[in-house]
């Protein structure tokens, strides 16, 4: 096995969400998830994982142009198993992101599947120049 093979076989460690300026209500982990961002001609696309969470777990909002993702995940162990290895430990999930103007807030789409959330965020429209005309007063 070549060193890059063995590079692609490990595991990644979960990030743990420390922010001293928010005081949590649950006492539980949270993490930060891991989030990919495209860009297309017309919108900018955020995948983030967020195993176990499903649309009712999700709180997602929009505040003074920062978008923050919170994802309430219960424990995720079948009934009647018990569990042996786990990759993932229960825990929330919190990230936030600064939206610039290129980004048209309003039209923000947000959908979740098997854990990966995908946010749709369309280019708002550039502003277009005007010809001022100018009078004799």
């Amino acid at each position: 096995m070549t060193k890059k093979e063995e590079k692609s076989l490990e595991i990644p460690k979960q990030e743990i969400a420390e922010n001293e300026e928010m005081e949590r209500t649950r006492d539980r982990r949270c993490y930060i998830p891991r989030t990919d961002i495209y860009e297309t001609n017309d919108e900018i696309v955020l995948i983030a994982d967020v195993p176990g969470a499903d649309d009712k777990a999700l709180d997602i909002s929009l505040e003074k142009g920062v978008l923050t993702i919170n994802a309430y995940v219960d424990d995720m162990a079948p009934e009647g198993f018990n569990r042996v290895y786990s990759e993932y430990e229960s825990g929330d999930y919190r990230r936030s992101f600064k939206l610039s103007d290129e980004i048209d807030q309003s039209k923000i789409k947000a959908t979740v599947n098997n854990g990966e959330l995908r946010l749709q965020m369309p280019k708002a429209e550039p502003a277009k120049a005007k010809k001022i005309q100018v009078k004799a007063a």
